[in-house]
């Protein structure tokens, strides 16, 4: 297969729909800077991953699924592809955007769109074609995301039409050399029950055990891990209040050593501070204790 050859800064754009125009180098477009500098009066990459984790976390809708990984073929890849269509509207609210036509939003007064994928390329639309383009990549085998700010000329599309919609991937160069990364690939909270052997998921999410017995393990073998109110949810998914259920095992657990701490109390966030573990409010996690002393806590995680 022939290897694709762009067209460079400098040289001309062929988009028949919108007329030739010349291709700018990211510094020389004006609009595309100007777009850069609004973005970076913000913290792009924690607004990004705490939007990938909302968008994430509807997806899986764990509360009523009991799923809590992603890549589990429980989720079906359309699914799994479905988690950028809902980023678009997360991104929005993260950044206080309206959703304006003709694309997702305007930033700087420039029409963008938001695209993202749980691939390795994005699909891009024919209306957004030589268009400004927020490109967000999920690398969910490796927990980690990382966003690009492009102009996607249709000069740096892959060949063809496309797929059925129209719309085609940029090409890999054009990313990697004429686009702005707004930040460097950024670790996505793992799921704490993702820590569990598939003997220990199965024991926590076996629906036919009570919901404070599969905590209280879960609670046992991610000691130290902060759990997320997510969590709680997936583990007591389709039963009756299951923050109640989390809340009535903490005699249970410290009978067999275990403290259980809730960020939504000022006593257990304290606590945790004198561990050095930052708990916010929603956040559960156990911490043992031996010889009647304080262990320390191994490194906390958090979703």
């Amino acid at each position: 297969m022939a290897r694709l050859v762009l067209r460079t800064p400098g040289e001309t754009c062929s988009n028949t729909d919108k007329g030739e125009h010349a291709l700018l180098a990211p510094e020389d477009d004006a609009e595309l800077r100007s777009i850069a500098d609004w973005l970076g009066e913000h913290a792009v990459d924690e607004l990004y991953t705490d939007a990938i984790r909302n968008a994430i976390d509807y997806v899986l809708d764990s509360g009523r699924t009991g799923r809590f990984d992603l890549l589990s073929p429980e989720v079906h890849p359309g699914e799994r592809a479905s988690v950028g269509a809902k980023l678009e509207y997360e991104v929005l609210d993260a950044f206080g955007l309206q959703k304006l036509k003709p694309l997702d939003t305007e930033i700087a007064d420039v029409p963008v769109d938001i695209k993202a994928t749980v691939g390795a390329n994005w699909a891009i639309p024919s209306e957004a074609h030589c268009q400004v383009c927020i490109c967000t990549r999920i690398h969910l085998s490796e927990n980690r995301h990382k966003s690009w700010l492009v102009r996607a000329h249709r000069s740096w599309l892959y060949r063809g039409k496309g797929n059925k919609d129209g719309k085609r991937g940029l090409a890999v160069q054009a990313r990697d050399q004429w686009s702005i990364p707004l930040y460097d690939w950024t670790a996505l909270p793992v799921n704490p029950l993702r820590y569990l052997t598939d003997g220990q998921a199965a024991e926590v999410l076996a629906l036919k055990q009570g919901q404070v017995r599969r905590m209280l393990k879960m609670f046992r073998w991610l000691e130290g891990y902060v759990i997320p109110r997510n969590v709680i949810l997936t583990v007591g998914a389709g039963r009756q209040d299951p923050m109640r259920r989390a809340r009535e095992l903490r005699d249970r657990a410290a009978a067999e050593g275990l403290t259980v701490l809730c960020g939504d109390w000022v006593e257990s966030r304290e606590q945790a501070a004198a561990r050095g573990i930052s708990l916010r409010p929603g956040e559960w996690i156990s911490l043992r204790e031996k010889s009647g002393a304080a262990e320390p806590a191994p490194v906390a995680q958090t979703d």
